[in-house]
């Protein structure tokens, strides 16, 4: 496929299963995390929930129908005033497709529904190792260099 070919950006809901499953699949190709998105993916009604509901939001983006790329991002309410913060939790590109404008195109069709609800900011993570990913979030934000620490929760914790 040529990058001439046009593209569409599609909000997924949950009538759209299909390209649900096709998007897990592009996100675990493009990440090299197959088993990660592949293995044990949530049911169909678990997905149809997500889609569903007022704080997820799922964004394909497709060529001939076929899904190329896709953005997963959640809603954050604030508690501090009335508002929210749009947080990008995954943001892919299947390699054949890169360096298309996909991934520009789906920031800005979120950003579009990041206004309509509201939001004050849309903010996303990048490992430092990602130099196209820094590339592309440079382009369209602002940096801020913060830690990240992932706390582990005791599944079955005794102590209590």
């Amino acid at each position: 496929m040529s990058s001439s070919e046009p593209i569409s950006i599609h909000q997924l809901s949950a009538k759209d299963m299909t390209l649900m499953e096709d998007l897990l699949t592009t996100f675990g190709e493009a990440f090299d995390e197959v088993d990660t998105y592949s293995s044990s993916r949530p049911s169909t009604a678990y997905l149809k929930r997500l889609l569903s509901s007022d704080y997820f939001i799922a964004l394909a983006a497709l060529k001939n129908g076929l899904v190329v790329g896709g953005i997963a991002a959640y809603e954050l309410q604030k508690f501090e005033q009335e508002r929210s913060e749009i947080y990008i939790y995954d943001l892919a590109v299947a390699a054949a497709h890169r360096r298309e404008g996909i991934a520009t195109a789906l920031i800005q069709e979120l950003k579009k529904i990041a206004v309509a609800r509201a939001a004050y900011v849309i903010y996303v993570q990048a490992d430092i190792e990602d130099n196209p990913a820094i590339a592309l979030y440079s382009k369209l934000g602002v940096r801020e260099d913060v830690l990240h620490f992932d706390i582990a929760v005791a599944v079955n914790d005794d102590d209590g």
